[in-house]
């Protein structure tokens, strides 16, 4: 999820975005269903371009993209006018390497639904993914500052990673400071600043945050792996062993427990 980091090569906004625009369209299906046209009776047409949306969305999320298409591609002679089918068949395409015609389903998406975020997240997903950062974050901050979006704090950071992989650094670290204003338990968040801050050398601001984290939320074994690395930085064996502990006790079969091990090993040859 880290872009320094080798334990987590997978950015939050590709994992994460993904995941929420296709339960958004799982969810929007019912929205959709429950808008009554004039005469106050659901329309059979957009109700079966709901149950299209949505178990094409499941498809797409399975990884079953021929279904997925089927159904998609149905919902959407059913519904033409629907945003959010045109914003899961942007997934769809972009899935299918199809980039033009992803960006082109993502843009009519927006042109129905300017506003909606959900669907600027999704835009905003695949012009990050395609070097197009400037765009990107404008629409995850769109997103974020939109009042009926409930999880700012996720947009927010979202917006410092593309920026980050645009080597934006200090563009990055505001949008990070933006998230955690908005929710500082957000541990995405520290950990994204935190290793930012890492790579800067700012140690002790970053071991200062992950801490603050850890003292008042649950253990997460990225920002005890983070911390870790932050204490061998400052050459504080008792700090690196406070976290190693830690996170050999809560996550004993983690990823980053072993990558810690691996770690030790490699720095302690026999």
């Amino acid at each position: 999820m880290n872009m320094g980091n080798a334990s987590r090569t997978v950015s939050p906004w590709r994992t994460g975005l993904l995941a929420s625009g296709l339960l958004a369209a799982l969810g929007i299906g019912a929205c959709a269903s429950n808008k009554p046209p004039p005469s106050h009776e659901p329309s059979r047409l957009s109700q079966a371009a709901a149950v299209n949306l949505q178990l094409g969305s499941g498809y797409l999320q399975q990884g079953n993209l021929a279904l997925a298409k089927q159904k998609l591609e149905r919902a959407l002679s059913e519904d033409p006018h629907n945003p959010q089918i045109h914003s899961t068949l942007g997934l769809l395409d972009e899935r299918l390497g199809k980039d033009k015609e992803a960006d082109q389903e993502y843009r009519t998406s927006l042109s129905l639904a300017p506003h909606d975020p959900a669907l600027l997240n999704n835009y905003a997903v695949f012009l990050c993914s395609h070097n197009r950062a400037t765009e990107g974050v404008r629409n995850f901050e769109e997103a974020a500052t939109n009042p009926l979006y409930r999880s700012p704090w996720a947009a927010f950071t979202n917006a410092g990673v593309c920026s980050r992989q645009a080597h934006h650094d200090a563009e990055a670290q505001e949008l990070f400071v933006r998230a955690l204003r908005s929710n500082p338990s957000y541990a995405e968040a520290v950990y994204q600043a935190s290793d930012l801050d890492f790579s800067q050398q700012k140690y002790a601001a970053a071991r200062l945050r992950i801490d603050f984290y850890l003292m008042n939320n649950t253990s997460n074994a990225d920002l005890l792996l983070l911390g870790w690395r932050l204490a061998q930085a400052q050459s504080d064996a008792t700090g690196a062993d406070g976290y190693a502990r830690r996170l050999a006790r809560d996550f004993p079969d983690s990823e980053q427990s072993r990558a810690l091990a691996a770690s030790v090993a490699n720095q302690n040859p026999r």
